[in-house]
């Protein structure tokens, strides 16, 4: 048994990581389509046959569940692929709605009519496909009334991560946030609309300030799929526990391994 998760680099890992804490007797097939990314400057066609590529992968690999821990690809593809594509008997889940309902402080599944929250003024910071695509304020808009979300595109960040480069990513981090701030000079919350951006999650916090509430994505997500799995048990799938790449292995297992501070050894999907 064993449930998919797809991105299209080594973000995802901060996803993979809390899945395992939360879901140790869960195991996990994670797709990593490396040889493709980042997918955060690409259009969303070519995301969205992308990614449906890669969770076909991790369907023949046994997974009857997908989490796309990729923020661009759940903007970009996952509504398509689950109105016209998501095969009978599969399912395909994104990160974005965990981190809103969190956000919203809204229970899983409540479908009660959009209302005021507390939170007005968020800062989203994201790839620049998902900033483009305002999936983020769509799914927003079905839960939440009243919210002003200013998004900053934070070009180079993935890049930067991807490469083990820290310090750059640091500075692209303040500066990103700099020019958020030039647009919303006081946010009260900033969502990490990137699996990527939890290993920076300190920088931006720093560069925003005490006063800003930053919503990062992978406790939240494993929660939910821990949820999602005790009414769904039969969605474990029949797999069995695997890194998969579309890049070169020995590479990826390298930056994997220093990505997570623990031995990653990655074979070719």
């Amino acid at each position: 048994m064993a449930v998919g998760v797809f991105d299209s680099g080594l973000g995802g890992l901060t996803i993979l990581s809390a899945l395992e804490r939360r879901l140790p007797d869960v195991p996990f097939v994670y797709l990593a389509d490396s040889a493709n990314a980042p997918y955060g400057v690409r259009t969303p066609d070519d995301i969205y046959h992308l990614t449906t590529a890669a969770v076909q992968r991790l369907f023949d690999a046994g997974c009857d569940l997908v989490v796309l821990a990729c923020n661009t690809a759940s903007a970009a593809a996952l509504r398509r692929m689950q109105e016209s594509w998501v095969p009978e008997g599969k399912r395909v889940l994104g990160v974005f709605v965990p981190l809103i309902e969190a956000m919203t402080e809204r229970q899983w599944g409540d479908n009660s009519p959009p209302r005021e929250v507390a939170v007005k003024h968020v800062a989203l910071f994201a790839t620049p496909a998902t900033v483009s695509s305002r999936a983020f304020q769509r799914e927003l808009a079905f839960r939440a009334i009243g919210v002003d979300v200013e998004a900053q595109a934070c070009g180079g960040v993935v890049d930067a991560i991807e490469e083990g480069d820290m310090i750059l990513a640091e500075a692209l981090v303040r500066s990103h946030v700099d020019a958020l701030r030039r647009k919303m000079p006081d946010p009260e919350a900033a969502v990490l609309g990137c699996t990527h951006y939890p290993l920076m999650e300190d920088a931006f916090q720093a560069a925003l300030g005490p006063g800003v509430t930053v919503f990062s994505q992978p406790s939240l997500v494993a929660d939910s799929l821990a949820d999602y799995l005790e009414r769904h048990p039969d969605k474990i799938g029949t797999g069995e526990a695997a890194f998969l790449t579309t890049g070169d292995p020995a590479q990826v297992s390298s930056r994997a391994t220093q990505f997570l501070r623990r031995g990653i050894q990655f074979t070719a999907a």
